[in-house]
């Protein structure tokens, strides 16, 4: 299965984010993916359906981000069979988290939500203004334990579709980390998608 598209390509999308925010830390987020924790010792993608071994995984159910007024239900969800695609939900007020990565329990790898930047017929969508996080920027996730947990924005990255390093953002080992995806750079009219990917990497802080 191809678990890139989404990020990937997105529903039918307006025209915006044409000179999206440059990259900012990205070493950051390399060296929370190049920590040794490892919850399975086995880092990378799953993409064959296997829920993760751990004991309890607890799915994030909301996000807020106070810095742009985002909050957003957040559904479990895997991968498209009928395309191979990370399976966004429809809904551009929606994100969704990947089930088959950690969850917020987890002591070691990243946890995955991913968005739309907009949609022609929804109009701007949960991560519409993604890029504009920054280093130090927070976010909040509610599990579905009711507990809240606290993250810190410690990179942003934006990548051509074709170059995304799925391998690192979709690992199980590394530091826990948050990592946030969705569409940005220049819209291609001819195929109906962005160019880019803008990918939020944040790590766990106390409460």
């Amino acid at each position: 299965m191809l678990l890139g598209a989404v990020l990937l390509t997105g529903a039918a999308v307006t025209a915006c984010a044409q000179r999206p925010a440059p990259t900012v830390a990205a070493s950051s987020a390399a060296a929370l993916a190049s920590a040794t924790p490892s919850s399975s010792g086995s880092g990378g993608p799953v993409i064959a359906g296997a829920l993760p071994s751990a004991p309890a995984v607890v799915a994030p159910a909301r996000l807020r981000i106070g810095k742009l007024d985002v909050n957003a239900t957040v559904n479990p969800v895997g991968v498209d069979e009928r395309t191979g695609d990370f399976a966004v939900p429809p809904s551009v007020d929606v994100v969704g988290w990947y089930r088959y990565g950690p969850g917020l329990e987890a002591t070691a790898g990243s946890i995955v939500i991913a968005g739309h930047v907009d949609s022609a017929q929804q109009g701007g969508g949960a991560f519409f203004k993604l890029r504009d996080l920054g280093p130090g920027d927070r976010i909040d996730v509610t599990g579905g334990n009711g507990t809240m947990y606290r993250f810190s924005v410690v990179a942003r990255e934006i990548y051509p579709k074709a170059t995304i390093a799925l391998q690192r953002y979709f690992a199980r080992d590394g530091a826990v980390r948050l990592t946030l995806i969705t569409c940005g750079g220049p819209f291609d009219s001819r195929t109906g998608h962005y160019r880019d990917n803008v990918v939020v990497t944040a790590q766990p802080i106390a409460a």
